[in-house]
């Protein structure tokens, strides 16, 4: 009955964290830099170019310059990054980060 259908509805949380859509970087700097974008995205939640200087900066002083962050709603991208440099996950809703190292 209706009772069930109820049941099976699930209210997804806003600030719940998806698994990153595609990353190739080893699992500690994956776990450290998705823990970053969460941080940043929470800190800077109304201004995403604050957030990516953020990240970035942060990025570039644990692991070598030089990283390119994009954080965003609907974008496509084509880049050339280095080998186990790569995240790209969502956030909340629609916000994908995008954080990338090419020097």
């Amino acid at each position: 009955g209706a009772d069930d259908t109820e049941e099976k509805t699930q209210t997804i949380d806003p600030k719940h964290i998806f698994p990153p859509q595609h990353t190739d970087m080893p699992e500690e700097m994956r776990v450290e830099t998705m823990e970053l974008c969460v941080t940043a995205c929470e800190k800077f939640a109304t201004n995403n170019e604050s957030a990516a200087k953020m990240i970035k900066e942060s990025m570039d002083k644990k692991f070598g310059s030089s990283w390119h962050v994009v954080i965003g709603e609907g974008f496509g991208f084509e880049i050339t990054h280095e080998v186990k440099n790569l995240l790209y996950m969502f956030f909340g809703g629609g916000l994908a980060v995008c954080v990338w190292k090419c020097s």
